[in-house]
């Protein structure tokens, strides 16, 4: 049978941002314990006294301070952030002539070089986010393949990350928290080796990009 202690952090883990808030003393423990309670002593088949779990909320070791110094320097060393309007988020149903095309659709588009546009295959489905101008040749080239989505009235933010990205854990947790934090809803994330994309409703892309950058400049 795992201890109290393993219980309480399991389910300290499991709820969205409780470590944090934990971290920074935001928590009562008396009321949380008594939150705790009827699920932990369900999961250790044994009566838990709100005691117990105050205790090991206590004992619960905080971050690694050698992580958090390391996603300090990252976080200043982030490179510069575009922003791009008036964009469209198509979703379409995989299909034997999806990828002929978007092929097709990709030749096309290489004569506006001015177009963004990005393209992401699930296992079932395949999202194109482009910009306005592009909507007609998107018609043109996948009317006939099943368009599941259509959003429009979309941006994006897109960060350029240092080289060391992939070797700093956390880092994605870390921006996508602090923009759930304050209310906004991302449509869609895109990711390369070194660029990292967030695309939310055109009313909400200051704020994001605020955020972003406070992230840059003041953390």
């Amino acid at each position: 049978m795992i201890p109290v202690s393993e219980a309480v952090r399991g389910m300290v883990r499991e709820t969205p941002f409780l470590e944090e808030l934990l971290e920074e003393g935001l928590i009562n423990y008396s009321s949380l314990a008594r939150k705790f309670r009827p699920v932990i002593s369900e999961r250790l088949r044994k009566d838990v006294s709100e005691g117990a779990i105050v205790m090991a909320l206590k004992r619960m070791p905080p971050a690694g301070p050698a992580m958090q110094h390391k996603l300090k320097a990252f976080l200043r060393n982030l490179g510069d952030m575009v922003t791009r309007t008036n964009l469209m988020d198509f979703t379409f149903r995989n299909s034997p002539t999806l990828l002929e095309n978007h092929a097709r659709f990709l030749q096309s588009l290489g004569r506006e070089r001015e177009i963004f546009c990005t393209f992401s295959q699930g296992v079932h489905e395949t999202t194109i986010i482009i910009g306005h101008r592009g909507a007609p040749m998107m018609q043109t080239w996948f009317k006939e393949e099943k368009l599941l989505s259509r959003k429009t009235g979309l941006s994006s933010v897109t960060i350029r990350l240092p080289a060391e990205n992939t070797e700093i854990s956390g880092f994605y947790y870390f921006i996508l928290r602090q923009l759930a934090w304050e209310g906004v809803n991302i449509t869609e994330v895109i990711s390369t080796t070194n660029e990292f994309t967030i695309v939310v409703s055109e009313k909400e892309i200051k704020k994001a990009f605020s955020i972003l950058l406070s992230l840059k400049q003041g953390f």
